[in-house]
């Protein structure tokens, strides 16, 4: 698997400069068929915030929707699809950026693992 990044800018509407990464992975046949066999798809990589608390009836509705709107979050099918994250400012860029890497390892490993089940893996050392 490959993490493919793109750093990019646009300026808002009302002037002000919109950060902008572009994410998306390269992967091999057996990884999308792991992918698949698993159905690892949905799985989220990342997310930017979590929601403490769900709320009920029609307002908890429209919140929830709300912050599934405002939250940036990645999963699986973003990385095979690419997916666009605008952030305020650059660091909050770097940071969400850094946080990809760290989650596309972790997935990596888990595909490694997954195209490895009813097999035998030989590891050198």
């Amino acid at each position: 698997m490959n993490l493919l990044l793109r750093r990019d800018q646009r300026s808002s509407i009302l002037g002000k400069v919109v950060f902008q990464l572009d994410v998306r992975a390269e992967i091999s046949r057996e990884e999308l068929t792991s992918i698949q066999r698993y159905r690892l798809g949905d799985t989220v990589l990342y997310t930017k915030a979590e929601l403490i608390d769900r709320g009920s009836g029609l307002l908890g509705l429209a919140s929830r929707l709300a912050f599934k709107a405002m939250n940036i979050s990645v999963s699986v099918n973003d990385l095979l699809n690419g997916k666009r994250i605008e952030c305020k400012d650059i660091v909050e860029m770097l940071a969400v950026e850094e946080q990809i890497k760290e989650a596309a390892a972790t997935f990596k490993q888990v595909l490694n693992a997954a195209i490895h089940f009813g097999g035998e893996e030989a590891i050198a050392i």
